[in-house]
């Protein structure tokens, strides 16, 4: 399978992690290596958290920082058992923001 499709499938199924989660708020952007979960409006979107891929099914989690920035965690692993670590650990970086 092409890198592009496996990514894109990737996204997908963060999307339905999100949704099957209640974070409806939340959507998911893909930029290169990255899955970024974003809320808010498309033309000034607020950042969350994003995933970097490293491998076919390892990710490392960066959490955004105040300044527009971002975090890098030692995290890594598949993406859903990081999705459960920002809602258990860290739910505040999912939380909406108005």
């Amino acid at each position: 399978m092409p890198k592009h499709v496996a990514d894109h499938l990737q996204a997908l199924s963060l999307e339905y992690l999100l949704k099957d989660r209640q974070l409806t708020h939340l959507r998911v952007r893909r930029h290169g290596l990255l899955l970024v979960l974003e809320s808010g409006p498309d033309d000034d979107p607020i950042p969350h958290a994003r995933f970097r891929r490293l491998g076919a099914h390892i990710w490392r989690l960066e959490m955004a920082t105040h300044n527009e920035g971002w975090e890098t965690t030692p995290l890594r692993g598949q993406i859903h058992k990081l999705l459960d670590f920002l809602l258990t650990e860290a739910p505040w970086a999912v939380t909406p923001i108005e």
